[in-house]
């Protein structure tokens, strides 16, 4: 039996809260990971900063990272922290 269209609503509401809590939590993760690392300690544009970490994805989906584990979603490779002047 096929659903009606205001159940397949709420189910797109559910999953769209599910999508949005997952991707905050995962922004806060890299963004406590960033700190430790010093990113915050320096100043750099926003589009050197996205670059690096797509380096960065691209190093950690071609194996050069922990087994198993691989990016979900492009983060700028090569992120190296000497790309910006230093504040």
């Amino acid at each position: 039996m096929k659903k009606p269209s205001s159940r397949i609503r709420e189910e797109i509401a559910r999953l769209q809260e599910q999508l949005k809590a997952a991707e905050t939590r995962e922004a806060e993760r890299i963004g406590r990971l960033a700190l430790k690392a010093g990113l915050g300690e320096i100043e750099i544009d926003d589009a050197d900063l996205v670059a690096a970490f797509d380096d960065l994805t691209g190093k950690f989906r071609k194996g050069g990272g922990r087994a198993g584990k691989s990016a979900p979603a492009p983060v700028a490779p090569g992120a190296a922290a000497g790309s910006g002047g230093e504040a």
